[in-house]
Order: C-alpha cells, then structure tokens, then sequence
C-alpha cells in the first residue's frame, strides 16, 4: 500500500508542477511530460526507502 501512495504523490505532484511551469512559460500542459517526472520520482523514491534507507542503517 505504501508503494501505491507513493506513485498516486508523486503523479499528483508531477502533473501540478508540469501544470505550474507551463502556465508560467505560457505553453501547453504536456502529460507525457508530468509521466516521465512522475516515473523517476516513483522510481528514486522506492530506490531510496527500500535499498539505500533501511532499518538497521538507522540502528
């Protein structure tokens, strides 16, 4: 369950930020753009609580 909130934040966050910057840039929302950034956050953040970040580094 912890790995679907982690996709379902950081699609969220990415389609808002990709939203934000276009809107600003006066261009055009790009979806394929908020999926990518959404895919490596998903990715760095499971890379890092599952590899990198565990329970016996904090012991």
């Amino acid at each position: 369950m912890r790995l679907f909130w982690t996709a379902f934040w950081s699609f969220l966050l990415s389609f808002m930020i990709v939203y934000v910057i276009s809107a600003m840039n006066e261009g055009t929302f790009s979806v394929v753009s908020g999926v990518v950034m959404a895919s490596a956050f998903t990715v760095v953040a499971i890379l890092l609580s599952e590899v990198i970040i565990t329970d016996d580094a904090a012991e």
